[in-house]
This record gives C-alpha cells, structure tokens and sequence, in this order.
C-alpha cells in the first residue's frame, strides 16, 4: 500500500492516542469506517475507508500492534529531532540550542495537540537526543523567563510568552522544516 520509505501513522490515521486501548480502537474504526464507506453517499471516500481498515489491521492485532510501535517511535523521533545532540556538546552556544530545541518541541506539540500540550521529561530526552541532567538547565531557564511552564510531574509545555519568544527570535531551518511536517503520513487529515 505504501512506497517502502514511506510511512503511515496509523494512529493519526484512527485519530486516537498511541497509548488508546484496543477496545477505543475499535469504536473509533467502526465510526470512521462508517464515515468513510464508498457506499455512503454524504461523506463515503474509498482512499480513506481502505486506509482506516489497513489501520485497524494493524493496530487492531496485538502482534502487529507491538511491531507497529517500534516503527512508530523510530519515526516519530526522527519527525520531532530538531539538532543533531553530537553537536551540542557544551558551551553558551550549545545551551542555547538545547533551549530552541526544547521550545521547538513544545511549540510544535501545543500546535499539534492543544488540549494536551505537555511533553514528558523522558519524552523530551528521547525527542532531543540528550540526557535529562543536561536539560536541568535549560528547562530552569525557561521557566525563570516564563517561556514554559513545569508539571508536578515534570511535564512541560510553552507559554505564550515561549510563542512569542520563537517568533521574535526567528525560526530557523530545521525548525521550520519540523513545523511543516504534516501531522500524518499521507499528508491530509
């Protein structure tokens, strides 16, 4: 169904959560498969109803839900790396990258998920490619500015301030390139 570089995610594609129980899955691809049937005359659209049930044959099936999801956070990380982290090795240079790229993250799961807008502590290491000691600081600055805020659990997420901080300070390639990511893999939602 798929060229073999391109990938589909099929969470987006079922419009639930990676973390969704199979029961949730299911509700969601009777309702989409409904929507989308080629013989329903008001919204039916056989490209969409054939990749709802390839979804649901996915994620549907523990065994191949398990091999989906290896792919799905190999993919997903390289979709939000935003620097490479051997190139932040240390320095006043580096820590500002760390920074841009932590806002970046942030920026771009507050655009993409605005009801839950956070990241994870263990998220943002794994996204950034840095380990959580070495983002101690720049989250601590962040916060003192009032660029991001900071869960009891540690969760994060950008202030308008952080907005506005991004904007005025430029965005620059790679980040406009993560921001211009489409949100699924066939490129429509």
């Amino acid at each position: 169904m798929n060229p073999p570089d391109s990938f589909t995610d099929y969470y987006e594609v079922l419009e639930v959560s990676p973390n969704a129980h199979v029961d949730t899955i299911e509700r969601v691809h009777r309702i989409l498969a409904q929507r989308y049937h080629p013989d329903n005359t008001e919204t039916g659209d056989a490209q969409k109803f054939a990749l709802v049930l390839q979804a649901f044959r996915v994620l549907g099936n523990p065994a191949t839900r398990a091999q989906f999801d290896v792919q799905h956070q190999q993919k997903t990380a390289l979709k939000w790396r935003i620097f490479d982290a051997k190139e932040a090795v240390g320095g006043a240079q580096s820590e500002k990258e760390i920074r841009f790229g932590i806002l970046g993250v942030l920026y771009t799961q507050r655009r993409n998920n605005p009801v839950w807008p956070t990241v994870s502590p263990r998220d943002m290491e794994s996204l950034l490619g840095i380990p959580r000691e070495r983002l101690d600081f720049s989250y601590w600055y962040l916060k003192e500015r009032g660029l991001l805020i900071r869960g009891d659990d540690g969760s994060c997420a950008i202030t308008a301030d952080g907005v506005e901080y991004l904007d005025n300070n430029g965005l620059d390639e790679r980040m406009r390139k993560l921001m211009a990511a489409p949100a699924s893999g066939d490129g429509s939602r």
